[in-house]
């Protein structure tokens, strides 16, 4: 476990950090999925590293601003500003004013940190310095990177993008390629693409009509049942053991479903059970599908906007808690299965008839995304791999962002961060573990969850 500790990270003023070549000055057009109200937000991204003697002679600090500023002259609208137009649609003015980049020293070491590298990040308020403003969406830089020192030789990289701009394929596109300039590239392996118009209204006529209950299951009143002021976060590890022990409770058929859906399922099932919901309260799931392959209109490999929808499963909370699990993996994989290219092209004209409405998040209305395959715990910036690498804060009360995790035997997996009241926190741990029993009869151990209070 990792031992709490105060003022463990030393920070220097945050600067701007332009592009290293003069870019082309203009405005640029976002997508109509871009700029939904849903995505004005910034979502963070971390990265551990173990020290490495082949490099000692370099300062990582150095090495990354360098190619973060040689990224930018490939990526440069990243280093302009949100403006907005006509009816509230925002735009970006590539004005190269820069990015903030924030070098910091810490006096902890991999080994201190510990269960802190997964998320929720213990120390995510250290590891990424929250530069005064920076939080607001229109005329402020669009990125936050950090790079901290640590006193065994290892370092730290934690990033934070405005959400308008890129998803977390397009973050990750970004930062591979900041990798690959760090190592000497004189060009990133994969050229980014905009092509953000293809995605708005007015070049997708469409002719079906989907319902999109994710914008409209319930509202957001408040609800006794998400006491906020006593949430706690924990972190679930599924392996190989966890899914056996999940699939053996499906019939034969439902074994094909993904990893995805049957742990989706059980996190679904299982907090709905914990937060004790009345029967006849309407709750949905929605999950982020990656459209590029999905497309109505062909997006080039080394497109890095917004490039996911987030279809929604809806039904009673009575009807999801009494059902046998398959009845919410059904649910979960006929969401997913909606999502074709006459479905985008509903999810892109619904964004321009109803004025980018935002996804309804409440205790009733949970969002899942995974962050497991997106390639953050395979950047490299001459170093070598992560020792971690994934979301950072893992999501909030009513959204869990998965991450890939190894645990202490070796095991690859996928790790889900949920974030509850203390007392629906205990009911939800003793529903889970009714799914994850194994053959014979133990139950798996979540991965040495640490407990955040008043998150």
């Amino acid at each position: 476990m990792a031992v709490e500790k105060a003022f463990v990270v030393w920070h220097k003023e945050a600067e701007l950090l332009g592009p290293a070549k003069p870019t082309p000055q203009e405005t640029k057009e976002l997508s109509d999925i871009d700029d939904q109200k849903g995505l004005r937000f910034h979502f963070c991204m971390i990265m551990f590293y173990r020290a490495n003697p082949l490099m000692k002679a370099k300062d990582p600090v150095e090495a990354i601003r360098d190619a973060v500023a040689k990224a930018l002259v490939w990526y440069y609208p990243l280093a302009g500003r949100l403006i907005q137009g006509p009816e509230d649609k925002f735009m970006v003015d590539c004005s190269a004013q820069g990015i903030w980049f924030v070098e910091a020293d810490s006096s902890l070491s991999l080994e201190d940190l510990g269960d802190a590298v997964k998320p929720p990040c213990l120390y995510s308020k250290e590891f990424l310095y929250e530069v005064p403003g920076s939080h607001q969406i229109l005329g402020c830089p669009l990125m936050i990177v950090q790079v901290t020192r640590l006193i065994c030789g290892g370092f730290v990289v934690a990033i934070r993008v405005n959400h308008v701009l890129t998803d977390g394929l397009g973050l990750a596109q970004f930062v591979k390629a900041v990798g690959e300039l760090a190592q000497g590239a004189s060009s990133p392996s994969t050229k980014p693409v905009w092509q953000r118009e293809l995605l708005t209204a007015k070049h997708l006529p469409f002719k079906t009509t989907y319902d999109h209950p994710e914008y409209g299951v319930v509202s957001h009143e408040d609800d006794p049942t998400m006491d906020h002021h006593n949430m706690v976060s924990r972190s679930f590890f599924f392996g190989p053991k966890e899914i056996r022990a999940i699939r053996r409770k499906l019939p034969p058929q439902a074994h094909r479903r993904s990893n995805f859906d049957v742990i989706t399922a059980c996190i679904w099932r299982s907090r709905t059970r914990a937060l004790k919901l009345k029967r006849d309260e309407k709750v949905s799931i929605a999950c982020m599908v990656n459209i590029r392959n999905k497309s109505p209109v062909p997006l080039e490999n080394g497109y890095y906007g917004n490039g996911a929808v987030t279809p929604a499963a809806a039904t009673e909370a009575g009807r999801l808690c009494d059902n046998p699990l398959k009845y919410a993996v059904e649910l979960v994989e006929r969401a997913k299965e909606r999502v074709n290219e006459d479905y985008v092209k509903s999810v892109v004209n619904y964004m321009d008839l109803k004025g980018r409405p935002p996804i309804l998040r409440s205790e009733r209305n949970y969002v899942v995304s995974d962050s497991s395959k997106l390639g953050f715990d395979k950047v490299d910036f001459g170093w070598g791999k992560p020792v971690y690498g994934g979301t950072m804060e893992g999501g909030s009360g009513n959204n869990s962002i998965y991450a890939p995790y190894r645990n202490s035997d070796g095991e690859a997996g996928v790790l889900v961060p949920v974030f509850l009241p203390a007392a629906a926190m205990e009911r939800f741990e003793v529903e889970l573990k009714k799914l994850t029993a194994m053959e014979s009869g133990e139950f798996f151990e979540p991965l040495k969850p640490f407990l955040n209070s008043a998150l």
